[in-house]
Parts: C-alpha cells; structure tokens; sequence
C-alpha cells in the first residue's frame, strides 16, 4: 500500500513538473497561467486521493478525462482520442477493414441501420435499413455510443459477431448470426441517367481521387451530355483528397481552398489544382448539396462554384468551415484540434454560414412511405466557431430563417434513381436544358 502511495505521489509530482516546464516553454514567466495550472495539479492530487471509487481514478483516466474536457471546451470537432479510437480512425480513412458492413447511427435514442452496404455480410444476411439494434452479442446497445457499437462489430475476418435487431412489422426481435468479412468502401459510385453522368462521393478517404478517375474515365466513354455531381450527405474527410477531387474539374494552376491559422497567419500553402481537367470544360456540371454536406465537401462545391465550373443546386450546406489536424502523442493516443479555418477561392468563410445553392431547390417525397431524421448544421452546434465576416443578426431572426430551410436528411444508402429524387431529377432536367441552349448558339 505504501509503495502503491509513493508511486501515485511520484506520477502525480512528474505532472506537475510537466506542467511547470510547459509554462516556462509557452508562456515564459507567465504567473497567471502557472497559477491555474497548480490549481489543476490541486485538484488532480485530491481527487486522487480521495475520490470514494478508487477504480475510477487511474492516472490514466483522470490524465486522459483531462485532456478530453481541455478540446472537448474548445469546439464541437476538437476531440481526444484514446489508442483504440485513433487506430479506428486510421483504418476508417484507409477505407477497408474486418466487419460487416453496415452504417449506421443512433435515431431517436436508438441504435439503427442507415444502409448495409452491398454484397457484405449484413447485406446477404437480410439487414435492412432502419432495423433498431438492440444488442451485439447479447450486450444492450441502450445508452451505447456510435464508437462502442463500432467496436464491438469490428473485428477479425472470419469471427462471428450475433446481432439481436427489432424491425418494424416484426412481433419478435430478429437474431441475425454473421461472420465478419474483409469490408472496403468504396467512396465513389457512377452510373448513367438519360445520358447525363452521374457520381456520388460519400466521404473523401486516401483511394478517393483514384476512384473518381476511373469513374470519369468510364463515364466519358459512354459519351455524357452532362454531369451531376452529387455530395449531399457527405460529412468530409481528407483535405487534400477534396482538393484532388476540386483538380480534376478545374484548369491547372486554379486556386482550390486556402486556410488561415491564428492570427490570420498562412503557414499551411494554399492548394492549386495541378492537372488538366480530366472532362471537356464545355461540359456541363451540376454538384447537389444539402444540410449534410459538410467540410471537404464544401471545399469541393466552393471551389467549383468560385470559378464558375460548377451549378450548385440543393439546400444551404453543413457550414463546417474548419480544420482539424490530428496530433499523436506519445502512448499512441491522439488529439483532433482545430488549427485554422479555410476560405473558398474568392475569400469566403464557410464556418458557420455554408453554402447557399445557385438554385435552392429542396427535397420532395416522391414515395409514399419514406423515412428523414433532422440533421444540425454546425450554426446548431454548441461551442461553433463564429462566423466573424458574417453580419450579427438576432435570435429572433434567426429562427424565423430556420422555420424556412430544409431540416430534414434522406437515407442516402438506397438505390438512387431520378424517379424517387426529385433533386436529381431537377438537375438531369437541367443539364439537359443547357444542352438544348448550347446547340441553339
């Protein structure tokens, strides 16, 4: 007991040691901020010690959950990172991984399938979309977090993971037994509507630009009259695949996005399309957006939109203007701290405000029965990053603008088809319009 004592004084003492020569190296001889750090070693030696659940109060932990709150304070994107989680985000930007092959979200306090994704093991197993989880591997998922559930389906090719699901029009909660495979995302998907292109990024990951070669390769030798490029939904990823992706449409040397840190300073350079556009640039484009298109995906419909290469059509976009870089540290965690903002071509702030389409153009049923859950922009979130070139505009104001936009998110893991996406169909129409304008000249 003795030693277990002098080894928690020891840790304890190292921290506060650490924190000393943190101030001394940022902050100089700065008295107030050594001052609130020995508040923060007070505070951490009693807890410590005295806290009634000694199990609860690790170094570790403690050390970890202090770290957590620091970003967690700063924004809603800041975050921390434990081992686990930072390994599970590499893999998820490499875009293959053991599992099987579902996305999925928490609706409504619930656990529940958005899409199975093709020809993997919850596809061929019969999972549908908006089945509620209920356990994995008898665990209740109630009151889990996306990461845990995550975690728990995740795991070597060939083990067996069991998922307990309710469905609606179904008596008896469904038992689906599945053995986990090799899954690959794909971000990219093409095919072809009334001659005009079509392709759909989900996400930008390491493969994304190599996936959309091959898919305007494709596509150009079915010889399109038009291309639609559809990012709503699309929560981000990779900065400079977005760029990639902005490289392949617009002519060399165009600026694509470029990012201030603190104090307006400019270390990051900005990015510059490198290549010839990989389609002919009288080619039509049309790139649909909604309140899911966020971050690497308005970098893409910013930058196109600037040099005019572009028509944007949909509803106003997410509105996430800024930039994350992931800091390892030395045990193998992590932290995702916002370093700076980033501005458009021509000098605008998306953070907070988004994009607002050339055309607004919002969603329609076209089914009878078709399901939307409510998606926050990131004006929604707590601790957003203010829009400082934006015009103050009160509370008052503000709602009565959000009584007016659309707040609704379609599943986009269903088949699309311009016969049930009304979007779609209108941007089809409108290529086709301007392919008759063209032909008129």
């Amino acid at each position: 007991m003795m030693l277990k004592k002098t080894l928690s004084v020891l840790v304890i003492s190292i921290i506060f040691c650490s924190t000393l020569f943190f101030v001394s190296s940022v902050n100089g001889t700065n008295n107030e901020t050594y001052d609130k750090l020995s508040i923060f070693s007070q505070a951490f030696t009693l807890i410590k010690k005295n806290y009634v659940d000694e199990k609860k109060v690790s170094t570790k932990d403690l050390v970890y959950n202090a770290i957590r709150g620091m970003l967690e304070s700063l924004d809603p994107h800041s975050s921390f990172m434990t081992p686990e989680m930072f390994k599970e985000m590499q893999i998820e930007t490499k875009g293959k991984f053991g599992g099987i092959g579902i996305q999925i979200s928490i609706l409504d306090g619930q656990l529940t399938v958005i899409s199975p994704l093709d020809d993997t093991p919850a596809a061929r197993a019969g999972i549908k979309e908006l089945d509620k989880i209920v356990a994995i591997d008898g665990k209740s998922t109630r009151g889990m977090t996306l990461n845990e559930a995550v975690s728990l389906m995740r795991g070597q090719k060939g083990t067996k993971v069991v998922l307990t699901i309710v469905r609606e029009g179904e008596k008896e909660p469904l038992v689906f037994p599945l053995i986990r495979d090799i899954i690959v995302i794909k971000s990219v998907k093409h095919t072809v509507f009334d001659d005009v292109g079509y392709i759909r990024i989900s996400q930008f990951q390491e493969d994304t630009a190599s996936e959309l070669d091959n898919a305007l390769k494709d596509l150009k030798e079915k010889k399109i009259i038009g291309l639609v490029l559809d990012l709503r939904n699309n929560p981000g990823g990779l900065l400079n695949m977005a760029s990639e992706v902005a490289d392949r449409f617009l002519d060399k040397g165009k600026l694509i996005v470029y990012t201030e840190e603190r104090d307006h300073k400019k270390t990051m350079p900005p990015f510059k399309s490198k290549i010839k556009p990989l389609i002919p640039k009288d080619l039509p484009i049309v790139v649909l957006v909604n309140s899911g298109t966020a971050s690497a995906s308005e970098i893409v419909s910013g930058a196109l939109r600037d040099w005019k290469r572009a028509i944007i059509m949909g509803t106003r976009t997410f509105g996430k203007g800024s930039v994350q870089t992931v800091i390892p540290l030395k045990d193998g965690s992590a932290m995702r701290l916002t370093t700076a903002l980033y501005y458009t071509p021509k000098g605008t702030l998306i953070q907070e405000k988004g994009i607002t389409p050339d055309i607004e153009v919002k969603q329609i049923v076209l089914e009878e029965k078709k399901e939307y859950f409510p998606v926050p922009r990131e004006e929604d979130l707590e601790r957003h990053i203010k829009n400082k070139l934006e015009e103050k505009k009160d509370e008052k104001e503000k709602k009565e603008e959000k009584k007016k936009e659309e707040n609704v998110l379609s599943f986009m893991g269903r088949k699309i088809s311009p016969k049930t996406d009304y979007q779609l169909r209108r941007a089809i129409d409108l290529i086709k319009g301007i392919r008759i304008a063209q032909s008129l000249k």
